[in-house]
């Protein structure tokens, strides 16, 4: 198993930030990807662009079809990921629901995964009582595949993903899509303090952080990383052929806060 939680340090939360692979086009993405290193990212999760993208909101969705009509494919995607992987040493997530996955072929979307160079996988709509077999295929490839933990989740299923996880836990800090909030929700912190007596395994909270005074307040409240997405991806929209520098300096506000 490659290790995924070595980027967990004590009293320096892990950014993690999201972007959607081939936006606003394939060039492009690769030296975005450079950027959030440059920036100071932990890991980075790459997002495969999907048509009907369940569990994200406007911002991602934009850039999904913008990646696709791009062209984007799988096949592009995986050699974006082999590319980077080849370059530098921060780990790669593949952020993707499970429809690719499915019409791919589980065997041959993990082997391409390996591959790739890629740590692990998220499938934010795969439920952990449907997960057996793409869990023991990843388990076998030495990929982590990474579970969500949701606001809503009952204490049974919430002990179920932490038993399973092997290297951290996503927590979801709202219901609903993901996207930029003004105001992270109190409750968070109860959650997160909850799944901590679960589990030893160090737990990464996205969905709606996109400040670093949000990024702040959630690792105060206990969290090990912390998963920037839309924001990240709204900038790049916005600042056209400035993106990389401007996504550098962002990113870099992050990590300077987390310290």
């Amino acid at each position: 198993m490659l290790d995924l939680t070595a980027i967990f340090q004590p009293d320096r939360p892990a950014l993690m930030p999201f972007i959607v692979a081939g936006h606003p086009d394939l060039p492009t993405s690769a030296r975005l990807l450079d950027a959030l290193v440059a920036g100071g990212a932990d890991v980075i999760e790459l997002g495969i662009p999907y048509a009907d993208p369940l569990a994200d909101g406007p911002v991602i969705q934009a850039a999904a079809n913008k990646a696709l009509a791009a062209g984007a494919n799988l096949t592009a995607v995986f050699k974006l990921a082999r590319d980077f992987t080849q370059r530098q040493t921060v780990p790669l997530v593949l952020f993707t629901y499970y429809n690719p996955v499915f019409r791919f072929g589980m065997a041959k979307f993990v082997a391409q995964a390996t591959a790739s160079g890629v740590h692990g996988l998220i499938v934010p709509d795969l439920p952990i009582e449907e997960s057996a077999g793409l869990q023991q295929l990843c388990t076998d490839a030495g990929l982590s595949l990474v579970y969500l933990v949701a606001p809503t989740s009952s204490p049974d299923r919430q002990r179920k993903i932490t038993a399973t996880a092997d290297s951290f836990v996503y927590v979801v800090s709202s219901t609903g899509v993901t996207g930029e909030r003004g105001q992270i929700a109190n409750q968070l912190s109860d959650q997160l303090a909850t799944l901590k007596t679960m589990t030893k395994q160090p737990l990464a909270v996205g969905f709606g952080i996109s400040t670093p005074e949000q990024a702040k307040q959630v690792a105060d409240w206990g969290a090990d990383g912390i998963v920037v997405g839309s924001a990240f991806v709204r900038l790049i929209e916005e600042a056209g052929p400035e993106a990389v520098v401007a996504l550098t300096q962002r990113v870099q506000a992050f990590r300077k806060i987390l310290g």
